[in-house]
């Protein structure tokens, strides 16, 4: 149940936040999106995947300033693809991190995972050919 609500109360925010953007209020919309991306970051690091997965697809919609903000939605994206056995789209979301940041890096850590360590590494020799 929580995690159903969870998802509820990310889908509102978002729907929520796209009627201010439609509204043309878009220096608030980039505030949004960082603030959405915040949100989808401490989703995912409370476990709740599916819910982190839409705040941070809204964030990269809304429209991220930030070079850096764009490449941590990919990571946190690729993150979720991994774990979840999407590994199709979780190389794809590693390749759009190294594509908007070619000296872009995982933590040790991160680099480290088993599952998703391997992955990156991968694209990431594309880009150091």
């Amino acid at each position: 149940m929580t995690n159903n609500r969870a998802v509820l109360v990310a889908v509102l925010a978002a729907l929520l936040l796209s009627a201010c953007v439609g509204m043309g209020q878009k220096s608030d919309s980039f505030q949004t999106s960082n603030k959405q991306l915040a949100s989808g970051i401490k989703i995912y690091e409370d476990g709740d995947y599916q819910a982190a997965l839409v705040a941070l697809n809204n964030a990269e919609e809304m429209g991220l300033r930030d070079k850096h903000d764009q490449v941590l939605v990919h990571k946190y994206l690729a993150f979720i693809h991994c774990v979840s056995g999407r590994e199709k789209q979780c190389h794809e979301e590693f390749r759009e991190a190294l594509e908007l940041d070619p000296t872009f890096d995982l933590t040790p850590a991160e680099a480290g995972h088993p599952i998703w360590g391997p992955v990156f590494r991968v694209e990431k020799a594309k880009f150091t050919k």
